[in-house]
């Protein structure tokens, strides 16, 4: 193995190697440049993604910006639609917050504890994915409606926004914690208890940096997605406007009042309002990392 070293190893005119080899390098592709099957791919998947993502986003922007700034301005001041925006934004953030507890919670239940209809758990969970929204709306207003067989009745109010909220976001952050927690070394958590940690400095200082990206991830994904829910509150929540009507209503009600340029201008500052959420959860959860 020696002899082949040395001959890949070119000397200098002191007969010392330069530890520079002299073949050509085999199998390797140059950095900054993809393979020819690389590069097809990548151009596939940008089009697709911009066939879909992109485009569509482009569209709205330039629709929201077709009466000029004063109508944009105007659409989006809107007493009602700001009232509406505020509602919106507001219970997506109480209910991410809850989502990133609890789903956290659900997630080492079903990791690190072995019990009595754990499955039957793992097919609940995904029926938020499952189920149209409509029809868990028409199942809420049955269970917590005028007609609740438990006496509870939250509909038209904004207690059925929150709940509705969190049926649909229940899923994301236990099914991207799920995961990387089952993949956790246990050993780790084992020697820190062995050197005097307590439990919750082991999980502080090693589980929980371990598994903020995933919390970040699905917080980020819970936000969107109860941003822009419409199907399974629009039956319990009344749509009562300063009270509890959300932008998704808003944005159908300007579209059938033939208002497209507003719907798009709500839309416009719901995916601003995204935006900057993600990018905030990006930060704090690699800040969070960086603490460890």
């Amino acid at each position: 193995m020696t002899s082949v070293l040395a001959e890949q190893i070119e000397p200098s005119a002191t007969g010392r190697p330069t530890g520079r080899p002299t073949g050509r390098p085999t199998g390797r592709v140059r950095s900054g440049r993809l393979a020819r099957a690389s590069g097809l791919a990548f151009g596939v998947s940008m089009l697709w993604f911009s066939l879909l993502v992109l485009l569509p986003l482009a569209a709205v922007l330039v629709k929201s910006g077709e009466r000029g700034w004063s109508g944009f301005w105007t659409a989006i001041t809107n007493e009602q639609t700001a009232a509406a925006v505020r509602l919106t934004v507001g219970h997506a953030f109480l209910v991410t917050l809850v989502n990133m507890l609890m789903g956290t919670v659900i997630a080492w239940v079903l990791v690190r504890d072995q019990f009595f209809g754990k499955r039957a758990l793992e097919v609940l969970i995904d029926i938020p994915f499952a189920l149209p929204t409509i029809v868990a709306g028409l199942v809420m207003l049955s269970l917590y409606g005028p007609t609740s067989p438990l006496g509870v009745d939250i509909a038209n109010s904004r207690r059925a926004v929150f709940l509705a909220f969190l049926f649909v976001t229940l899923p994301f952050v236990v099914r991207t914690v799920q995961p990387v927690l089952a993949e956790l070394d246990r050993d780790v958590e084992e020697a820190a208890a062995s050197l005097g940690a307590s439990s919750f400095t082991t999980f502080r200082r090693i589980v929980l940096p371990a598994l903020t990206p995933a919390i970040a991830a699905g917080a980020a994904l819970s936000f969107a997605r109860a941003v822009s829910e419409y199907g399974s509150l629009v039956l319990l929540s009344g749509n009562l406007p300063f009270r509890t009507e959300v932008t998704s209503v808003r944005i159908l009600s300007s579209i059938e009042n033939d208002n497209l340029p507003g719907a798009a201008a709500v839309a416009a500052v719901l995916l601003a309002i995204s935006l900057v959420v993600i990018v905030i959860v990006d930060v704090l959860q690699r800040w969070v990392v960086r603490r460890g």
